[in-house]
């Protein structure tokens, strides 16, 4: 293989992860031709009303998986939060990548932190899931719809919109804006969302090459928590934007993949938790095999906390909001 081209978006955060899986590809592979393929995709340009309303992240992945069928390209690079949970037929996640920092991170001109804001602050959060936490520890704040990217976002905070806004900490890291982070949120107050932090490759299941050629990427743990992070989420038949968060965390001292999740109403009056602990395989005959057990005990895991959500009634809240 000669030349690979990489679907992304346009946006400054999207080039930077497209860049930055290109840089590691060209230092495996230094005889490869790597192009970026550039799309403006219907989540870039509908920009005045909440991802919830019109179909949910999976609206900045479906031109790039669309390029990927017509072969102008060979891969897309995702943030993974921003992935549907269940892919189209012939494209697979051909490589998750070591996971940057998966916290929310506090954004303000005038205030250091979530629990400075006065009585009555205005946040600006384009997420349900924040929203209901934050609703959920404090309800006494004004939650209003921020959308754009990053940058549009900043500029709305520094009009004087939003007495604070939440963003995700691994994108402003990404893109050098690390001073306009105040504080990052408590994981037990702001649950990250499902593969918050990560970038995945996506491609064609039926391209071995190309396969190949990612494999290196592959950060094994990151795979891991994130197979029972999108497990929960598949389990509950939730998209990308929905109240739904899942965190796992892996213990190399006990071999334990330790999973959290929770539901809740974006009002924050009932906010759902549960979490279980489940021990990996160790020893096996072969280190694949190993892979492949661990793979499933994550996925199985990821069933597990869901279905305990599903015991404690995140049915009916979820219910309640896809039929708003």
């Amino acid at each position: 293989m000669t030349t690979l081209n990489i679907a992304t978006r346009q946006s400054p955060l999207a080039l930077w992860q497209a860049e930055h899986i290109k840089d590691r590809l060209t230092a495996l592979y230094p005889d490869l031709t790597i192009n970026l393929l550039k799309i403006v995709t219907k989540g870039d340009k509908i920009l005045d009303t909440p991802l919830a309303k019109i179909g949910g992240k999976g609206l900045f992945v479906k031109e790039l998986e669309q390029a990927m069928y017509d072969k102008e390209a060979d891969i897309a690079v995702h943030s993974l939060k921003d992935v549907p949970m269940l892919l189209p037929a012939g494209l697979v996640l051909g490589a998750y990548c070591e996971r940057a920092a998966p916290t929310d991170a506090f954004v303000s001109n005038t205030y250091t932190s979530l629990e400075e804001l006065p009585q009555g602050a205005v946040v600006g959060t384009s997420s349900l899931r924040r929203e209901c936490q934050l609703k959920a520890h404090r309800p006494d704040l004004v939650i209003k719809t921020l959308r754009g990217n990053v940058g549009t976002r900043l500029g709305k905070l520094d009009a004087g919109e939003y007495d604070a806004i939440i963003l995700a900490t691994s994108g402003l890291q990404r893109i050098g804006l690390d001073e306009r982070i105040r504080s990052e949120l408590d994981i037990d107050i702001s649950l990250p969302a499902v593969g918050q932090g990560a970038l995945a490759i996506e491609c064609r299941d039926n391209d071995p090459e190309v396969l190949a050629l990612l494999a290196p990427l592959n950060d094994n743990e990151a795979r891991l928590r994130l197979i029972a992070e999108r497990a929960l989420n598949r389990h509950l038949e939730g998209g990308c934007q929905v109240p739904i968060a899942a965190y796992a965390v892996f213990d190399s001292a006990t071999n334990e993949l330790w999973l959290r999740g929770r539901v809740g109403k974006t009002d924050g009056s009932l906010l759902l938790k549960a979490e279980k602990r489940i021990t990996l395989v160790a020893n096996a005959d072969a280190a694949a095999d190993i892979q492949t057990q661990n793979e499933q005990l994550a996925n199985d895991l990821g069933i597990a906390v869901a279905q305990e959500l599903l015991d404690k009634g995140a049915q009916e809240i979820l219910q309640a909001i896809y039929a708003d």
